[in-house]
């Protein structure tokens, strides 16, 4: 792995974001001193400007191979060769200025994942209320099930040890794939420092959500019942 640092932002329909979402991060990971690549991963076939986008703004851009959420995270991850994997959401709601400072607690703390927490002390959302309790909800829930005290696993804002990340399968399709990599890492990696960054999530400047209640509802029932078994299964093996 070469130093510095691969930005992966999984993108669909997010063209007009991204038209301000590109130069913020370009400024904020060169604050850090760290060499860069920034990757788009959008749909496997474009739905909007946004190859456009990614070529003016002189960014890598990649069609995801696998489906859903998860399948553009895991399209990033096979061509990420530096050292920390970043990943962030490509609506707004995570903000780059953020960067600088998780990548010090990164490399001061040595850690291993950086966590851009809405939890922890110091954080907070702009997030409808609803939506928060259910986020608050499910954390609480896979805290108990992954046997972390992390605050925020469902962020989607990180940065990772790249070459840890790509020692693990990734299996999920969507937005579950924040709590199978976890907890993954941890049974890899009993002593995978964990660390998480206070930061303000932002309601999405354009467009809407892309999650479907029913879809995601669902999805995150499979992931509890699939990580019980995985958990377990590791147990009998240690």
């Amino acid at each position: 792995m070469k130093p510095g640092i691969t930005a992966a932002l999984p993108a669909c329909h997010e063209a007009e974001n991204l038209r301000q979402l590109l130069p913020e991060l370009k400024r904020a990971l060169e604050e850090t001193g760290e060499a860069y690549t920034i990757l788009v991963i959008d749909t496997a076939e474009p739905t909007d400007e946004t190859p456009e986008i990614c070529r003016s703004e002189e960014v890598f851009y990649l069609p995801q191979r696998y489906p859903g959420f998860a399948g553009a995270t895991r399209t990033a991850a096979e061509y990420a060769d530096s050292e920390m994997f970043l990943t962030l959401d490509a609506d707004g709601s995570h903000d780059p200025s953020y960067i600088p400072s998780m990548v010090r607690m990164y490399k001061e703390a040595r850690c291993d994942l950086v966590i851009g927490s809405r939890y922890t002390p110091g954080g907070e959302t702009d997030d409808r209320w609803d939506s928060v309790w259910m986020s608050r909800f499910l954390n609480l829930v896979f805290r108990r099930i992954i046997g972390t005290d992390v605050k925020d696993i469902s962020s989607g804002f990180k940065i990772y040890n790249t070459e840890k990340l790509q020692s693990i399968e990734i299996t999920s399709t969507n937005f579950e794939i924040h709590q199978e990599v976890l907890l993954k890492l941890l049974l890899r990696f009993p002593d995978l420092k964990v660390s998480e960054y206070p930061i303000r999530f932002h309601r999405r400047i354009f467009d809407r959500s892309k999650r479907k209640l029913v879809r995601f509802i669902l999805s995150y029932l499979q992931t509890v019942f699939r990580l019980i078994k995985l958990r377990r299964s590791a147990s009998k093996h240690d």
